[in-house]
């Protein structure tokens, strides 16, 4: 066979090499003996599996199918200055010994004509004239002459070459210069290749496009469908900005000429959508299944039980993960998902169906949840740990108009707060860093009187609490405000209320911590969760593929970061922040969702989205160069804070290391081009809508890239994993954080307020998230905290050590990976050391959302290097 040659032949020099590819519709093995009725593109994985006569036809069909070209690095085309392209060569034989090979992947020898003059190849081209697209794993070469062997990272879809207009694709071996330092025959081919991936900005993307343009949020409401799922736009004003996200080019729709028409299949980049292999399976399918079929399964299973339309009792609530609700038989035959946690939960045979996992919050205490510490606790080592600041005056005041809100200071008086902060007066805590606030006022106030014309009733809340000498936070008085029954402009009617531990003001005030907790909520998916980390990070994926090569080095440093992000987001503007969608559904906020985190991205500020900076500007830490971080932080025992510092740490030394090996001066980063044109637009485009803002990073000095960088990785990777996969753990238990309020606060001598006193569960049962809601946040947040099998943490990349071929930065990226399980053995002990109150709190559930490894599923832990959920 052709396998077989080495050496110079006639023809010339012959370059071995290995090219790794996967293919889209692999059959699985137990599919081999139907391979007549399947089409020839199912053969690639079962010849990697099978023997036989198979390989050699398989061999045959791919040779004639899948054509490189190698372009040389080191020698020019003497007119065109382009380096030189060697002949087209096909895929050989099967490699079947080769252990390494990841899931599904199949192996291939091929053979170049590559003579001495030819110099030392650097990018090649590739061809593809199957019926299917394949992934496009690697190539590598070995034995090159006065070289050694050349890597090829490709990870990427090939389409068919009669599909793809633009040429043949070309791909970069694993080298990596700053622009003025690409050898001049690569130079025109990574110009082009960026030309391909920046468009025209003209018409609607086709599935095989691998364009990356901008585009505002006018995709998320359907007015042509009907008036109530409009949607105003979001991006290109002052009023609604927003960061951009992936422009798809669908034709606008008939009734609002700004809005875009939807689609059930969204144009993504092709490499942005999620792998072939684990992720596609675990969450693509079941997010754009969830609106169409098992949401409304699952309301559908509320109806049927006519006597229970509501939880009565908070065992009732438990009863979900002890029982489940019984359906009958075969009920969700026909959307039972073959994930194996989804088959748990939408059993078909009857019995238990929509038996939820426990949540952490509940498994070792079921009522723990409701204590006042428990309260506190989650503020600083929850699932929203980032919002509580150190109040620094009093009363509190507000940011909002006085002239279009009246005057919205806080009328929660000294009087009230100091018989509970243990003989000091408020003037002197404040002045020892002892009180703090959970303000959700000036964003949702606005918003009251519309959201209370729905069947939704909420407040403004203001939460004070005190910090103890044990280290734990005591809240002390909660203000709870809504609108004048005149006009806004009379300002907020608003009540203050008060610990209590019996009688009726015990329920009241149980309920005013649900008010509070539902604005918490409804504050972290759509502003913590969704708008500052997945919509902020799009536009960085965007305007890094559009002026950064693959080959350089800030692209390769923030590549692991970006993985999957814009497949999730547009899987979420498809089903969850859509208009009716899940979360305007069973959020409070509802169709003013989206609209809300805009009005929130005005405040928006790049450099305080870093953790040390965040800390200091909410005053819950100041400045301390003798402590570890350069920080010191006021609530010690936060655990949030402290574990999120190391791991900030760690992501800043790597930074620090990776851009000085190739920055060797300031100088050098004004005079990178890419770099410079990708930051202008960045800014300019990207978060456009802010570009005025005087807080932007010039991109001048080292120091400047380095920490833009740390910021961007700590967002996509740390922060999100401390907002993103608590959600179940901490939400899968309506009870402790209620996603919805119904009624008011009870009055004195209402009916309300009599069962309140009689049947307090009942009550708190009718005022927060219904039992139909309650099912569809379970379900959907149990998917949200899970990790995918093929999942990419903090310190991994999927390339191994082949993303490069500079040793220093490969050994440096190992150094950041073994600090990062330094940190977990060290986050381990603070989470037995008993002293620490807020480690774990009533619940007695340690706070590991920031262990920086994982395995697969439901486990309160880990930092994926990406929004990649």
């Amino acid at each position: 066979m052709i396998s077989g040659l080495a050496g110079r032949i006639n023809r010339g020099e012959k370059l071995k090499g290995t090219v790794v590819l996967m293919q889209r519709e692999a059959l699985e093995i137990n599919e081999v003996t139907a391979i007549k009725s399947k089409p020839i593109s199912g053969l690639f994985d079962v010849i990697a599996d099978a023997a036989g006569t198979l390989v050699d036809t398989a061999t045959s069909f791919i040779g004639r199918n899948v054509a490189l070209k190698l372009i040389s690095a080191t020698v020019a085309d003497g007119k065109s200055g382009k380096g030189k392209v060697g002949k087209q060569t096909f895929l050989e034989g099967l490699v079947l010994a080769i252990p390494t090979l990841g899931d599904k992947q199949s192996a291939y020898d091929i053979h170049f004509e590559w003579n001495s003059d030819m110099g030392i190849p650097g990018a090649f081209y590739i061809e593809n004239f199957l019926e299917n697209e394949f992934f496009l794993v690697s190539l590598t070469l070995e034995d090159v002459p006065n070289h050694g062997s050349i890597h090829f990272v490709c990870n990427s879809w090939v389409y068919n070459a009669k599909d793809y207009k633009s040429g043949d694709r070309i791909f970069f071996a694993n080298k990596t210069y700053l622009p003025s330092e690409t050898p001049a025959p690569l130079a025109y081919y990574r110009q082009e290749e960026l030309k391909t991936l920046r468009g025209d900005g003209k018409g609607e993307r086709k599935k095989i496009d691998r364009v990356y343009d901008y585009d505002v949020y006018n995709d998320l409401g359907e007015p042509d469908s009907k008036a109530t799922l409009a949607r105003p736009v979001l991006g290109g004003s002052s009023t609604l900005p927003y960061p951009r996200r992936g422009r798809t080019g669908r034709k606008p729709t008939k009734k609002d000429p700004k809005s875009e028409s939807r689609s059930g299949d969204v144009y993504l980049p092709r490499d942005e959508t999620f792998g072939h292999t684990k992720s596609s399976d675990f969450l693509g399918g079941i997010l754009k299944s969830a609106s169409q079929n098992i949401v409304p399964k699952l309301r559908s299973v509320v109806t049927l039980q006519f006597n229970q339309p509501e939880f009565n009792t908070f065992e009732d609530v438990r009863s979900l993960y002890d029982g489940g609700i019984k359906v009958p038989t075969d009920f969700f035959s026909d959307v039972a998902s073959p994930i194996p946690f989804l088959k748990e939960i939408l059993r078909t045979d009857g019995e238990s169906a929509l038996k939820f996992v426990p949540p952490k919050v509940v498994q070792v205490d079921h009522s723990a949840w409701i204590t006042d510490e428990e309260f506190a606790r989650e503020m600083i080592a929850g699932v929203n740990p980032h919002i509580i600041t150190k109040l620094s005056e009093f009363p509190p005041k507000s940011k909002l108009d006085s002239q279009l809100y009246g005057d919205n200071t806080s009328t929660i008086t000294k009087e009230q707060l100091e018989p509970n902060l243990g003989g000091v007066t408020v003037e002197q805590a404040i002045q020892n860093n002892k009180l703090y606030i959970l303000d959700h006022h000036d964003l949702i106030y606005p918003y009251l009187r519309k959201i209370n014309a729905t069947e939704t009733k909420a407040y403004a809340t203001r939460t004070i609490l005190f910090l103890q000498n044990d280290g734990t936070l005591k809240p002390l008085a909660i203000e709870l405000s809504k609108p004048h029954a005149q006009d806004d402009s009379y300002g907020p009617v608003s009540d203050v209320y008060l610990p209590a531990s019996e009688g009726v003001e015990a329920r009241i005030w149980l309920l005013a911590k649900a008010y509070v907790v539902v604005n918490d909520s409804c504050y972290h998916q759509l502003v913590s969760h969704w708008l500052n980390t997945h919509a902020v990070v799009e536009p960085f994926i965007i305007a890094t593929n559009r002026h950064l090569s693959v080959v350089h080095p800030i692209h390769k440093l923030l590549l692991p970061h970006y993985r999957d992000t814009m497949n999730i987001n547009s899987l979420a503007r498809n089903v969850l922040v859509n208009a009716e969608g899940i979360i305007e559904s069973t959020f409070l906020w509802g169709g003013y969702s989206l609209e809300m985190s805009a009005v929130s991205y005005r405040d928006w500020v790049f450099p305080d989205q870093g953790l040390p900076n965040d800390l200091l500007k909410r005053g819950v830490a100041v400045e301390d160069p003798t402590s570890p971080h350069g920080i010191r932080l006021l609530i010690e025992d936060y655990p949030y804070a402290s574990d999120g510092l190391e791991i900030w740490a760690a992501i800043k030394s790597w930074v620090e290391e990776y851009v000085n090996f190739y920055y060797k001066s300031d100088a050098a980063i004004t005079q990178d081009a890419e770099l410079q044109a990708f930051w202008k637009e960045l800014v300019e485009v990207g978060h456009g809508d802010l570009k005025n803002a005087t807080w932007w990073f010039k991109m001048q000095t080292r120091a400047e890239l380095i920490e833009a960088s740390t910021i961007l990785i700590w967002i996509a990777s740390a922060l999100h994993a401390a907002v993103n996969f608590g959600q179940y753990p901490y939400g899968g238990y309506i009870l402790n954080r209620p996603t919805k309020s119904r009624r008011f606060m009870p009055e004195k001598g209402s009916p309300e307020y009599d069962e309140l006193a009689k049947n307090y569960e009942k009550a708190y049962l009718r005022t927060i998230t219904p039992k139909n809601d309650t099912l569809v946040d379970l379900t959907i947040i149990e998917v949200l905290s899970r990790h995918a099998s093929d999942e990419q943490y903090l310190g991994q990349r999927i390339e191994g050590d082949l993303w490069t071929s500079d040793s220093a930065p490969v050994e440096a990226y190992k150094k950041f990976g073994r600090k990062l399980a330094e940190i977990e053995q060290k986050l381990v002990q603070r989470n037995n050391d008993e002293s620490l109150r807020n480690r774990y709190g009533p619940v007695k559930m340690p706070y590991t959302l920031l262990y920086p490894s994982s395995e697969e599923g439901l486990t309160f832990r880990g930092i994926p290097n990406s929004v990649s959920i």
